[in-house]
């Protein structure tokens, strides 16, 4: 491979067809590495290190130097994190910064220094990009004005886990890329009625109301802002894809293209769920960012597009919370 620091190159290895290698996915419980997972797994691969946060917490860097040096992977793919929606990031910020910060610097100090690790995938947010950044957004609208200071936050973190990763690439010639996903849903979502993002709150808000024969339903704020979901099933599918075919400087778009209204998302969830009563909007709350399109044109022209259609994955969403969330409550 070319000098690692300069542009896109071909990855040094073809990791598609390196089904026997060690692969650790940090984060395997979540949303992102659990689908990840369960890609890998359906690809054949059979060599899958994963570890509990009881098993092995992130946060503490001797654990995950020990872990690295004993394990020896040659894949990482970096999923964990420490995530939440509006009201959880407003309310923790130092525990948003601390913990995330700590999670990457271990992962990615470690995975390069223990020798083994060929390349990294860090995992990171669309987030990241201005408030009021050009839509849809391009990569190259990263530190080009001032973030959403409801998440801002997480999002320094994850800008600072970019630049690591092209620190990394620039003096080392190391592998290290970053994918920024849209907003995400699908199963092993957060569910808790404060802590989680727009999407699966609705679903849960909207199942309770059924269940308890509610007259309406109050949803944040205008109904306005205009977002774009991608399921994690088509992220993890994207992960895989880049792992496979992108070794370059900078982070690459993850996104599906589409943007629906959070209205248009409520009304759709709605539907799904089967509530028949009124929707109310609490024009006292933050909308948050008004507009957030993904420019996905990068790794359209490699080839990679998803495959989920919204309602089709809501569906399969709802399903999994009925058959796995509310089951253990």
């Amino acid at each position: 491979m070319e000098n690692a620091g300069n542009g896109t190159q071909s990855p040094e290895t073809n990791f598609l067809s390196d089904k026997s290698a060690k692969v650790f996915v940090a984060g395997h419980r979540g949303l992102v590495g659990s689908a990840v997972l369960r890609r890998l797994v359906s690809l054949g691969f059979t060599n899958l290190l994963v570890r509990s946060r009881s098993e092995l917490d992130l946060t503490r860097q001797s654990k995950v130097e020990s872990f690295f040096a004993a394990e020896g992977p040659r894949y990482v793919v970096l999923c964990a994190a420490k995530v939440g929606g509006i009201h959880a990031n407003s309310t923790f910020p130092a525990d948003f910064i601390t913990v995330n910060l700590q999670i990457q610097t271990n992962v990615i100090e470690a995975a390069y220094r223990c020798g083994s690790v060929r390349k990294l995938l860090f995992l990171g947010s669309s987030c990241i990009y201005p408030k009021l950044a050009p839509q849809p957004i391009p990569e190259s609208a990263l530190l080009s004005g001032p973030l959403e200071p409801t998440n801002e936050w997480y999002a320094i973190a994850k800008i600072a886990g970019i630049k690591m990763c092209q620190a990394y690439r620039i003096q080392y010639s190391w592998d290290a890329i970053s994918a920024m996903p849209t907003n995400l849903y699908g199963p092993y979502d957060n569910f808790h009625p404060e802590n989680s993002h727009v999407l699966p709150a609705l679903i849960r808000r909207f199942h309770e109301a059924k269940t308890n024969g509610a007259k309406e339903v109050v949803v944040w704020g205008t109904g306005s802002p205009l977002r774009e979901f991608l399921h994690v099933d088509d992220l993890a599918d994207a992960v895989l894809f880049l792992m496979d075919q992108y070794s370059g400087l900078d982070h690459v778009n993850v996104g599906s293209g589409r943007e629906v209204s959070i209205k248009e998302l409520a009304e759709l969830v709605k539907e799904v769920v089967g509530f028949n009563g009124a929707l109310v909007w609490d024009t006292t709350k933050p909308d948050g960012t008004p507009r957030k399109l993904m420019d996905n044109s990068v790794l359209a022209g490699m080839g990679w597009k998803p495959r989920i259609p919204l309602k089709e994955g809501l569906v399969e969403t709802y399903r999994w919370y009925s058959e796995n969330v509310l089951k253990q409550q």
